[in-house]
């Protein structure tokens, strides 16, 4: 994971010129569609952005992007469905801070996901969301497979999800990466209580590296997830017919979420710092004692 990503290539360029910013891959990008209204759901795998058709009747439309890596699909759902240049640039500028932004007849929003890989290391992938009256579109930086409690929602008709437009989605899809994030602090938590205890029994220097790259780790979950604060409160506090008032409680409550999450962060890295004080004191007595 790097902290700030190599962004000279845009240097000199006109703003909404698009360049992917973030790690470099060959694969395809996927495009999924789903099409639901009550009772109906279609779903199906599409090749061509042409292909994709905005019903003018209440049915939602969820098209869902895994991967942004290939600028030509971005040129394409920009002319598709009139997006402005800059927003195409911020999709593809994978280092982009989560943010709100309103282009009158659509939202722009954009948030980090939190994983873990099978190592145990932590991966942030970005994900953007585009609210349109009657649609969403979701670009993912990698395409993994966070949304796959929404995907079930809507194929087996549980839930409110069929029965509300397309911000009720929107609120599905930030909600299910949020809940991520909980599984990501359970498990640094574990970590860290683990290493208080290595700290107090038997303090070595491979202790004192694992010190370093919590503290590391927790720095780029903070980056991730400090700023979503204020983008999800203006969210919820937003007067954009596009968001109707019943669903504004429960962006209310994802707002609480990320509230918490924070909080817990914070509290994460003044144990680690703890542990380190321990680990020098500790260090510093047994040279006394010699």
């Amino acid at each position: 994971m790097k902290l700030v990503r190599n962004r000279s290539k845009k240097t000199g360029l006109s703003p909404g010129t698009l360049i992917h910013i973030g790690e470099q891959r060959t694969e395809d990008v996927t495009i999924t569609l789903f099409t639901y209204a009550g009772p109906r759901c279609e779903e199906r795998v599409v090749t061509d952005v042409n292909e994709l058709r905005l019903p003018e009747d209440e049915t939602v439309t969820w098209v869902n992007v895994g991967g942004v890596h290939k600028v030509d699909v971005l040129e394409a759902f920009g002319k598709h469905f009139a997006l402005h240049p800059l927003l195409l640039e911020d999709i593809a500028n994978t280092d982009q801070r989560p943010k709100l932004d309103d282009y009158e007849t659509y939202f722009f929003f954009v948030m980090k996901m939190l994983m873990t890989s099978e190592g145990g290391d932590i991966v942030v992938e970005q994900v953007s969301f585009v609210l349109g009256r009657n649609y969403v579109l979701s670009f993912q930086e990698n395409g993994a497979d966070v949304f796959h409690s929404v995907r079930e929602r809507l194929r087996g008709g549980k839930g409110r999800l069929r029965q509300n437009g397309s911000d009720y989605l929107l609120y599905a899809l930030i909600d299910a990466v949020v809940d991520r994030y909980f599984s990501v602090l359970e498990m640094l938590g574990e970590r860290i209580e683990s290493l208080q205890e290595r700290v107090m029994a038997d303090p070595r220097p491979e202790t004192l590296k694992d010190i370093h790259a919590l503290k590391r780790q927790l720095l780029f979950v903070r980056r991730a997830v400090w700023p979503l604060r204020e983008a999800i409160n203006n969210l919820s506090r937003s007067e954009c017919a596009l968001l109707h008032e019943p669903i504004k409680v429960f962006f209310r409550d994802v707002y609480d979420h990320v509230v918490q999450i924070v909080d817990t962060i914070e509290t994460l890295r003044e144990m680690v710092s703890a542990s380190l004080d321990i680990y020098l004191s500790s260090v510093s007595y047994r040279l006394n004692a010699v």
